[in-house]
């Protein structure tokens, strides 16, 4: 099994056969960013209809049992989920509708500090919110999982202490190996190991150490210093790859419609425009070589298939079954 915490970008057959050629089992991709809650059901009623016209090669997963049955039959398990909560629209109910027609992953904040905390971009970090303890209480209760990726330090290890179940950080590195904004303290890696929880290692240039870049034992070597800190049971793959993407999909993630200004997101100055994927990546079925990578850097066949897939099956089971 291969799972992939997290995926962005357009999808279509072609990219269902190369992940699924590539021995991926299931993958979350991301239906939005900014969207309100109209344009989100749009974006999943479309995915929907894309999944039922290629049948017989993906299924969207409500349950581990469902990610099961996809590498059983050989298909792809898609995970669906958002990179933001503006599609609930300050509504709690909406938690529970989006549940129910498939949703089982949700960041609470994107780049931007909303109504549920803070954003790792802002200059402060309000925390978690009232209406967010709210929506974290709801998200436990409906099975769905609560991403903290690109949520701020403050918020996030308020959200890891009140969540009744475990939660992810489903795409980002550790700050200590690779400083960025976007990346993750020890710290706070080691609270959200505490609670059952998982961190997604990324494969992402503007997130990811040079060398870990050129070659796949570098980027196993990262990984295993991720394990150093969060511990074999709470470190898992979740690349950020994006497929098909161009610059006005990257303006989109970066500055919605919310900004007149150049915005980086992730980048700089100096990184502008889309990066390059690693030089081990060429493809994303090149991800099935880095069980053989993490042998070499030292783990053991068990502890490869934790972090390449039975640890997000773990957590998987314990939020929403």
């Amino acid at each position: 099994m291969l799972i992939d915490g997290l995926q962005c970008g357009f999808y279509d057959r072609a990219v269902f056969e190369e992940l699924r050629q590539g021995g991926f089992t299931c993958v979350t991709p991301t239906l939005g960013f900014w969207e309100g809650a109209l344009e989100s059901l749009d974006a999943l009623g479309q995915w929907r209809d894309l999944a039922r016209e290629c049948a017989d090669i993906v299924l969207i997963a409500r349950s581990t049992a469902d990610i099961r049955k996809a590498h059983e039959t050989r298909r792809l398990a898609l995970l669906l989920g958002y990179q933001n909560t503006n599609c609930l629209e300050d509504r709690i109910r909406y938690v529970e509708l989006f549940a129910e027609l498939g949703i089982k992953v949700m960041q609470l904040t994107y780049n931007n500090q909303n109504e549920l905390g803070g954003s790792c971009y802002e200059e402060a970090d309000s925390g978690l919110s009232r209406f967010g303890r709210e929506v974290v209480r709801e998200m436990n209760r409906v099975g769905m999982l609560i991403d903290l990726s690109h949520v701020g330090e403050k918020t996030t290890l308020d959200t890891i202490e009140f969540s009744q179940k475990p939660v992810a950080v489903t795409h980002a590195n550790a700050a200590s190996l690779f400083p960025h904004r976007r990346n993750k303290s020890d710290s706070l890696i080691k609270a959200l190991s505490q609670k059952g929880g998982i961190i997604g290692c990324v494969t992402y240039r503007n997130l990811t150490p040079l060398a870990a870049c050129d070659s796949i034992d570098s980027w196993c070597e990262m990984v295993a210093r991720t394990v150093d800190i969060a511990g074999i049971d709470h470190v898992g793959i979740g690349t950020d790859l994006i497929h098909n993407g161009d610059r006005a999909y990257l303006d989109w993630m970066r500055m919605g419609r919310w900004s007149r200004s150049v915005n980086y997101g992730a980048g700089s100055a100096a990184s502008a425009d889309p990066v390059s994927d690693p030089r081990w990546l060429t493809r994303p079925a090149d991800l099935s070589k880095v069980s053989d990578g993490l042998k070499r850097v030292g783990f053991s066949k068990e502890e490869c298939e934790k972090i390449t897939a039975g640890n997000w099956l773990r957590v998987y089971g314990e939020v929403f079954g």
